[in-house]
């Protein structure tokens, strides 16, 4: 084991530990490589690792293929540890600045180098151990339902390595060895028969875990979500976004939440999201000045929202109540429908700004799920017309101008000279950006000095982004607060889960303008797209949305309140199957009555032919439900008369016969009393003597099984029962 190479040529006869051996290092192999796959199909491994830990497989592959043993000096694998250990600190500090990462460097190098030095039998379980290690950082780096199918993968591996484990243990410490099988097809049924009872061990267990899953008491500490990585999205939703960034996220098709609204199956919303409120503006980058304040959490665990968007005047209200189910995307913001009214979920602590974006101050717990209640109700645009009013005074920062090309704010003119009010200046600017302007997420090779004069006198086309900034600066330029807003609109349903999926892709900006006695109301310049259909393999996308939905609804974000919904759902369904059963007892039992009644009016028309019918049937009821009573009342006859064909049991029969007999006299034996000491309390001599015979005989044929002497019992208790009484 100690040379740096070895190579054993095949055996002609094959040994019963030999061929265990050899499916214990392929199940071995390959639980390690399933541990690998599962990691790297996480996408998070950088390339370096993942062609130089392939490779390090691919050769391990390679050489058990062959039935080589390559194993690296014990010396050589002490120098790489210590080694490592310098390049551990360096890998954290230089290279991957994430602890988590460096520390899946470290258990990659320690598999790789225990693949090649297994000098001992705590070798086998090492390697075991960092399998289920690359699984678990697996499972804290990504939450995409295909986890579910390479951790089942990884199972099925475990089991099969584990029960193999188990038999070569058994087979080297045996001190009788096995008997040979005759031919090799006995080595292949094994192999088979171990394929075979690997799926049940696996599926079993998940089911065990699963149910412990669902019914143990749930905590969330989120011990490991901290070592999750962020995501290219924060920049786009941050207090400071640069123009353009929101056109990045766009290019990327990932699903970043799903939202379900209570009493819409079948899509009929085209919301959009708002995420971040931003309102000055240099030129180039968009930020957002507020201040955050703290919410309070009110006595039904709801977090008030009305003040962060209440208008002066109140409006018809059109109320929508929906749950989001965020996926990771790094941000801490809560992505709502227009006039959000309440938040709820299970957050510690809940933030608003003055421009209405609603935020998660707890670090440890990112924005998963939560639910939510808004208004969707909007004036009029004959309301918007008449509005009048002053600007309130912490409103004219978003009056706030850069230096502009002078041809914007003349632009601005020209497109609203026919306008007479501030509604009608708005819908003109958002009508001529969307007729006039081309929709494009291809960016400028080079960034021009002023984006927005680029965009509305060069290039004329752009995304969401240049829409937006260019209406808003406009709208400023004519004295009307404005400001951007970014976040997401609706992109397709699926009609299997009943949820909106809103893809990156989906990102979006649009622009919120100020109306006196109204507030803010939105106004989107960017040209529109429809919810999207879904035929031939965009269909099979909805099958496979449907159950990362499930996943990540019903176990990465399985908490107390799922819990708690699956037991009332229980309940419920336990309800509604007793009341099934009750209405269907209730219809058998009418259906039973309506016989009865029919056969009472054919028992009028023949009482006496019904009546010994009657009486043959109660007899018959009578008799069946005392069947136990009279068959026993049949064998204590039978026994009384005949004692000898069991004497014990006979003798036990009329023993307690004959205690009845003396109780109705005057003579109880307590339970307490031994037939002899029993003896003692009957005073009349004559009858002491009688029952002492009896006695005689009762034990003897009850405790010795004596024929003769249970014969004897009846003539006795004659005697007894026929003697005078003093």
């Amino acid at each position: 084991m100690g040379n740096s190479m070895a190579s054993s040529p095949r055996q002609s006869v094959i040994t019963l530990p030999a061929a265990i051996e050899r499916y214990f290092q392929v199940s071995l192999y390959l639980l390690v490589l399933m541990g690998f796959g599962t990691l790297a199909g996480t996408g998070t491994l950088d390339a370096p690792t993942v062609v130089l830990v392939g490779g390090a497989l691919a050769l391990r592959g390679y050489l058990l293929s062959k039935r080589t043993d390559f194993q690296m000096p014990t010396r050589v694998t002490n120098y790489l540890t210590l080694g490592y250990v310098p390049f551990y600190a360096a890998d954290y500090s230089l290279f991957s600045h994430s602890f988590l990462t460096a520390t899946v460097h470290l258990v990659l190098f320690g598999m790789v180098v225990r693949l090649f030095s297994v000098h001992k039998e705590r070798d086998h379980y090492m390697l075991a151990v960092l399998a289920f290690l690359m699984v678990l950082a697996a499972a804290v780096l990504t939450v995409d339902s295909v986890f579910l199918f390479a951790f089942a993968a990884f199972m099925l591996m475990a089991v099969a390595t584990f029960v193999l484990m188990e038999m070569r243990r058994s087979s080297q410490t045996a001190s009788i060895p096995a008997r040979e099988p005759i031919d090799r097809q006995s080595y292949r049924r094994m192999a088979f028969f171990l394929a075979g009872a690997s799926p049940v061990l696996v599926v079993l267990i998940l089911a065990g875990a699963s149910a412990i899953f669902f019914l143990l008491p749930r905590m969330s500490a989120g011990y490991l979500g901290s070592f999750a990585g962020g995501s290219d999205m924060t920049v786009g939703f941050s207090d400071r976004v640069q123009l353009g960034r929101i056109g990045q996220i766009q290019q990327s098709s990932a699903v970043v939440m799903h939202v379900q609204i209570d009493g819409d199956p079948h899509g009929a919303y085209n919301l959009k999201w708002r995420g971040i409120s931003l309102g000055r503006f240099d030129g180039k980058v968009w930020s957002n000045p507020t201040e955050q304040f703290p919410l309070a959490r009110q006595a039904d665990g709801r977090f008030p929202l009305w003040a962060a968007s209440r208008e002066a005047t109140p409006r018809s209200r059109q109320p929508i109540h929906y749950r989001v189910l965020m996926e990771p995307i790094g941000t801490n913001i809560f992505f709502l429908a227009s006039q959000p009214r309440y938040l709820n979920g299970t957050y510690v602590a809940v933030a608003r700004d003055r421009a209405g974006s609603i935020y998660d101050l707890d670090p440890k717990h990112s924005v998963s799920v939560y639910d939510a209640d808004s208004d969707l109700a909007t004036p009029t645009p004959a309301q918007l017309r008449g509005a009048a009013g002053g600007i309130p005074p912490e409103l004219q920062q978003y009056l706030q101008l850069p230096m502009l090309d002078q041809r914007i704010p003349e632009l601005a003119k020209r497109i609203t000279s026919s306008a007479g009010n501030s509604f009608d200046q708005a819908a003109a600017l958002e009508r001529y950006l969307m007729t006039t302007f081309g929709y494009t997420l291809e960016l400028p090779r080079e960034t021009p000095r002023d984006p927005l004069a680029d965009f509305l006198f060069v290039r004329k086309r752009g995304h969401c982004e240049y829409f937006a900034s260019s209406m808003a600066i406009m709208l400023r330029t004519l004295g009307i607060p404005s400001r951007v807003v970014n976040g997401f609109r609706t992109s397709e349903f699926n009609d299997l889960t009943g949820n909106y999926v809103i893809r990156a892709s989906s990102a979006h900006s649009w622009v919120e303008a100020y109306f006196p006695s109204y507030g803010w109301i939105s106004f989107d310049p960017t040209p529109g797209s429809s919810l999207s259909g879904a035929t031939g393999w965009s269909r099979v996308g909805l099958y496979l949305d449907a159950m990362a939905s499930f996943w990540r609804e019903w176990v990465v974000n399985y908490d107390a309140s799922h819990q708690r919904s699956l037991g009332e759902d229980a309940m419920q369904g336990s309800r509604s199957l007793i009341d099934g059963m009750r209405d269907w007892a209730q219809r058998h039992y009418e259906r039973m009555l309506g016989r009865a009644r029919h056969a009472q009016q054919r028992f009028s028309q023949s009482p006496r032919a019904w009546g010994s019918v009657g009486i043959l049937i109660c007899v018959l009821l009578l008799a069946l439900t005392n069947i136990r009573t009279l068959l026993r009342w049949v064998r204590e006859r039978r026994l009384a008369g005949h004692p000898e064909e069991d004497p014990s049991q006979a003798a036990a029969l009329w023993y307690q016969r004959m205690l009845r007999w003396l109780d109705r006299h005057g003579w109880t034996k307590t339970p307490m009393q031994t037939p002899k000491e029993f003896l003692t309390r009957i005073e009349d001599p004559g009858m002491r003597k009688k029952i002492e015979g009896f006695t005689h005989a009762y034990e003897a044929a009850r405790f010795g099984d004596s024929p003769e002497e249970a014969r004897k019992l009846p003539e006795l208790y004659e005697e007894i029962t026929s003697a005078p009484q003093n």
